[in-house]
This record gives C-alpha cells, sequence and structure tokens, in this order.
C-alpha cells in the first residue's frame, strides 16, 4: 500500500505504457513521425498512457458528441474516435494546419476521417460556433494555457448533464505550486475557477502532466 501516487522513472514508465494496451503500430508510427518532424513542439503531445485511457474512456462514456480543443498531430483525437460510436462526431478545433495536416493522414489510415470534423481558428471563437445546448457528451481541453478559462466558459453550458470535460497539464511539470511563468499563473487561477464551479463535479489527477476530469452535474 501507498499514501501517495508513485513517481515515475523512465523503467516504470515504460512498463505502464507497455501494459496499459496492447502494441499498437499506428500510434507507434504517430509518436515516432511527430518526434521526427517536429521535435521542439513534441512535447504537446498526449503522454503515450493517456492514448488508452482516453480510447477507453470515452468507450465507457458512451460518447456520441464529443469535442477537442487542442489537436496538434492528432494522438488525442485518433484515441478518442477510437473510443466513440460508430455514429459518433467529434469536432476539432486547432489552429495550426501543419500540425494537424499530420493529423488527418492518421485519422484516415485509422479509417476514423468520417467520425472527425476539424475546425481551423481562434477556439474561443469557434467555440462559439456550436449549438448553445447541452448536447456535447466529451470534451478535451489542451491547447494554449491562457485560454482554458475561456474554453471553459464556453463548453461547460454546452455539457449535457453527466458529460465529462477532460483538461490536460494541470501540473505544469510540478510548477502548479512554485509558477514560473505566465502560462503557469493562468493555471493556477484556471484550478481554483473549476475548484469553486458549482455547476461540475471534479477531481484532478496526477496522470501525465496533470489531468482534471468534471462531470457536468
Amino acid at each position: 500500500m501507498t499514501a501517495k501516487t508513485l513517481g515515475l522513472p523512465d523503467d516504470l514508465h515504460a512498463y505502464v505504457v507497455a501494459h496499459g494496451s496492447a502494441p499498437d503500430p499506428l500510434i507507434a508510427d504517430l509518436i515516432a513521425e511527430t518526434l521526427a518532424a517536429l521535435p521542439a513542439e513534441s512535447g504537446m503531445q498526449i503522454a503515450p498512457e493517456q492514448a488508452g485511457f482516453l480510447t477507453l474512456f470515452t468507450r465507457l462514456l458512451g460518447v456520441r458528441r464529443a469535442v477537442e480543443v487542442g489537436t496538434f498531430t492528432g494522438l488525442s483525437s485518433l484515441s478518442i474516435a477510437r473510443g466513440m460510436a460508430d455514429d459518433g462526431l467529434l469536432t476539432c478545433f486547432d489552429i495550426s494546419d501543419e500540425y494537424t495536416s499530420i493529423a488527418r493522414r492518421y485519422w484516415a489510415r485509422a479509417g476514423l476521417a468520417d467520425r472527425i470534423e476539424l475546425r481551423l481558428g481562434p477556439a474561443a471563437d469557434k467555440l462559439r460556433e456550436l449549438p448553445a445546448e447541452p448536447h456535447v457528451d466529451l470534451a478535451f481541453i489542451d491547447a494554449d494555457k491562457r485560454g482554458y478559462s475561456a474554453y471553459w466558459a464556453e463548453l461547460v453550458p454546452r455539457m449535457r448533464p453527466g458529460g465529462v470535460i477532460l483538461v490536460d497539464n494541470v501540473l505544469r511539470h510540478g510548477r502548479i505550486i512554485d509558477p514560473q511563468s505566465p502560462d503557469d499563473e493562468a493555471m493556477v487561477a484556471f484550478n481554483e475557477q473549476v475548484l469553486a464551479d458549482e455547476r461540475v463535479e471534479s477531481v484532478l489527477l496526477p496522470i501525465a502532466d496533470g489531468l482534471t476530469i468534471a462531470r457536468r452535474r
């Protein structure tokens, strides 16, 4: 037994990844291409253990309507789409045609292009194009950190009762308790915003760089 979550040295992390799901050549290819093509930006990709989590979580929730803010090269969107019902639709918001061109190729390779809609442009504006009524089963936020509060404000009213918002990077590699940048400061404020929001019940889990799971009441 342990009183707190374990840290993960490299060898233990490799074990977690290897035992989280069966080997997946498509995901391995996407991770490798992202690292090769965008070495400076590759850290924006979700951790490999999050990929399996997103697919299983989506499947357990019975998601048919999902939203992603921050697509990058597509690992998180691919993972969510894999867990959706056959008639599901994932709407992705991003500002980069360059990054998402990689994502589009992998969606096609996975046979999931018909389940994913990509909208390019500032997400805070583009989210307002979605129907205003509660209809979203699952949302995943993993974009510019200073935009999180605006994305949250647009998404929470659009979540159906029981719908879930997942928010990535909420621990900022541990800097959340000693902020070192404007992005860190923004995350501190955002985490307090979520905690005080009575429209949701939430937990913050130390998965990868911290993942908030918030369920719409």
